[in-house]
Formats: structure tokens, C-alpha cells, sequence
């Protein structure tokens, strides 16, 4: 019989430099050559993911763009292609659903999913990790770290080989944790700095300081990277509702730069969509658009509107804007409706209003994560409070409904 007090382990799949080796699935060539992404048009002079021979050369991620080139005068740079990225990324996600885990996606490269149910059918927690790795396929070079507790995991996974597992027992989260470096946490470049200005460098060193000092120090993200270099605290997986896979595009004869052009047709796009039966009796939550750029790579953007909506005039005021940050001339459009909401018409007199205000509660929870993502709606638990310092009076609980 199922062990009702079992607590599974949870997996983390890393894909280091995701969005570069989704770039170079048309170009495998370069990935034996020292190449690297190439900044995102408009933004930072940075570059991003680099291969192994760029870094043998010593070209590292986020160095700027001319000291890199000064570094290895022989650097490739490749058009980041946002779109494919996002595709590869699906397939990725599905791999490891078509095996039976319930996938939570973090970031493109990096998703969890728990091992309860799959362990009793793959025969135990490793043959379960073993076949994750083998759903997503070698091609990905994708790490797993599995530990009780989410950030443990994660730091599991970004020291693991490529190719293979690192399971880290409850017991010695502690001792694995204390030699990473502290860019494993979330937290700005400025904290960083500031915490390398007094010595501390690893997670072993943030975790022995007195978490009330830290806390007053640092404030609350330096309370919650003081708490993650403990372990952090356990947190559920929760998997993603499937996707919507409606989408429509347009290709044009020729690259287009006009922009009443790109309008007129965002919103023979936005018709089209919508018209798809599929969508009957549903509104969109949240919506995708992308471009094929003329000089290679492609562009794209999400948006989650204000509130779900159906009507064409009101996707396409808030979409329109997007296409001002267009960097060129595009060869193609597609719109993609990411997220609909539940296919269920509303009588707002038929229903008590305690029914309605929990309704609208929880349709409203959704919109925040669809734009936030998952985790970013939380429900504040008074712990300490007595406490003369305000972080430790209470924590923050991801909220389920």
C-alpha cells in the first residue's frame, strides 16, 4: 500500500545554454568552434551562452561583446532565434510529459517534476531518472539533480555531468551546498558584490551567518538567499496545465518593415485565430507573437492581458505596441494563443455571492500566473510573532488555488 507520509524527490532538469544550442540545431557545425549568442538587439552589449571552445578560448556568458572579440578574434556570433528556442523547449517539456512526470517549467533549460506515482512504475526512483533522461535524448546534453527540496536540486543539477544524475540525500544537503559558489542565488549583482566585499563567496559561508544579521544587512531577498543556502524550504511541484497549441501565421511574399503593414496584418492574424473552433466558448489569458527576421534568427514576445478576452479590437490595442520593437525586417508572422481560460459561460445572478467573490478570487490568481509565473502567488503564515526583526514574524507560502 502507498505510504501516505512519503515526501518524493524532486528533479530539476538543467539544460545549460539552452537558447544557444536551440540556435545551432540548424548550424551543428559551430557547436565544435568557439561561438557564442549574440546580444539581444536594442539591449546590452552582452553576449550570452558560449560553447565549450569559447570558453577553452576564454570567452565566459554575460562578457561584453568587445571582450569577447578582443579574447578570441575567431568568435561566431549567433543570432538568438527566440522562437525555435521556444519550440525546442516544448518538445523538451512534452519528452518528459509522454513519460508520465508532471512537468513544472522554471525558464527556457530548466524545468522540475517529482517522482511520486512514476516510481512504482519505472521501479524505483533511479530507473524513473534514467528514463527522464532518455525521454528528453542525448542530443541535449540535460543534467538532473534530485534532492527533498527545490533549491537543493537545482544546485544538484548544475554541477551533475552532462548526460547523467546526482541525487543528494536530505541528510547531506548541508555539506553538499557549503562549497557552490553563491551564483547559484537569485539575487542582484549589487548584493553579490556587496557580500564578496565581506568575504563571503560560497553557500556554506552565507548559511553559518546569524539570519537575523543577514536580514538586516541585506533585507528580504538577503533572508531568502540565506535560506536557500541552508536548503531552503520544501516547496510542492506543481505541474502545467497542457497548452493551448492554437496558433496562425503569415508569411510574406517579401520582407516587410512597414508598420501600418505588420498592423493590418496582426490583425488578419488575430481574426484567424480566434475564428478556430477550438477556441469556441474560451478567452485568451495570455498571448504569443513572433517574426522570422530577414537576417536570420527570429523574434519574439508573450503577453498576458489585463483580463481575459475574446474580442479582437482589445488583443490587438494591447498587441499592436509590440510590433514597435521589432529590430528589422521580417519575412513572417505568428500569433500564438498561449493560455485560455476554462470553456464556462458566467450567471452572475444564478450564483450566491460568496461563490462569485471565490470564482473571480481564483480566475484572478490564474491571470498572476500566467504573467508571473508559477510560485509568485503567495499567502503570507505568521510564524514568530514575537520577533523583533519583521522577516522572521512571517513566511511566504505559495498558494495552490
Amino acid at each position: 500500500m502507498f505510504d501516505r507520509t512519503y515526501v518524493p524527490m524532486i528533479a530539476c532538469l538543467s539544460i545549460p545554454g539552452f537558447e544557444l544550442k536551440a540556435a545551432l540545431r540548424t548550424s551543428p557545425s559551430l557547436a565544435l568552434r568557439p561561438a557564442a549568442l549574440a546580444p539581444e538587439p536594442g539591449g546590452e552589449p552582452l553576449i550570452g551562452p558560449v560553447t565549450a571552445a569559447a570558453e577553452a578560448a576564454g570567452v565566459r556568458p554575460r562578457m561584453r561583446l568587445g571582450e569577447a572579440l578582443a579574447t578570441c578574434p575567431r568568435l561566431v556570433l549567433v543570432d538568438p532565434d527566440p522562437a525555435a528556442a521556444e519550440r525546442a523547449w516544448e518538445e523538451v517539456v512534452r519528452s518528459l510529459e509522454d513519460a508520465g512526470f508532471a512537468v513544472e517549467p522554471a525558464s527556457a533549460g530548466v524545468a522540475y517534476f517529482d517522482t511520486r506515482g512514476v516510481e512504482r512504475l519505472y521501479g524505483g526512483l533511479e530507473p524513473s531518472l534514467r528514463r527522464a533522461l532518455a525521454a528528453v535524448g542525448p542530443a541535449w546534453d540535460a543534467r538532473l539533480g534530485v534532492a527533498r527540496r527545490r533549491f537543493a536540486a537545482l544546485a544538484a543539477a548544475s554541477v551533475a555531468k552532462p548526460g547523467r544524475l546526482l541525487v543528494v540525500r536530505d541528510e547531506e544537503v548541508g555539506r553538499f551546498l557549503a562549497p557552490l559558489p553563491l551564483a547559484l542565488l537569485p539575487l542582484e549583482r549589487q548584493r553579490h558584490e556587496e557580500l564578496e566585499s565581506l568575504g563571503v563567496r560560497r553557500l556554506g559561508q552565507l548559511a553559518g551567518l546569524p539570519g537575523g544579521a543577514v536580514a538586516e544587512r541585506l533585507g528580504p531577498d538577503g533572508r531568502r538567499a540565506w535560506s536557500l543556502a541552508r536548503g531552503g524550504a520544501a516547496a510542492r511541484v506543481r505541474g502545467r496545465r497542457p497548452p493551448s497549441e492554437l496558433a496562425e501565421a503569415l508569411a510574406f511574399p517579401e520582407a516587410v518593415a512597414n508598420e501600418l503593414t505588420l498592423r493590418r496584418a496582426l490583425a488578419a492574424l488575430i481574426e484567424t485565430t480566434l475564428a478556430r473552433p477550438e477556441r469556441r466558448d474560451r478567452f485568451v489569458r495570455k498571448v504569443a507573437l513572433a517574426a522570422a527576421l530577414v537576417g536570420g534568427g527570429s523574434w519574439r514576445r508573450t503577453l498576458t492581458l489585463r483580463e481575459p478576452s475574446a474580442d479582437a479590437g482589445r488583443i490587438r490595442i494591447a498587441l499592436a505596441p509590440k510590433l514597435g520593437e521589432l529590430p528589422g525586417p521580417v519575412t513572417d508572422l505568428r500569433l500564438e494563443l498561449v493560455e485560455l481560460t476554462e470553456p464556462a459561460g458566467r450567471q452572475l445572478e444564478l450564483l450566491a455571492a460568496g461563490a462569485e467573490d471565490r470564482r473571480r478570487l481564483s480566475d484572478g490568481l490564474r491571470q498572476v500566473r500566467a504573467s508571473t509565473g508559477s510560485g509568485s502567488v503567495c499567502t503570507v503564515v505568521e510564524v514568530a510573532p514575537w520577533s523583533r526583526i519583521p522577516e522572521t514574524r512571517a513566511l511566504f507560502v505559495p498558494r495552490d488555488d
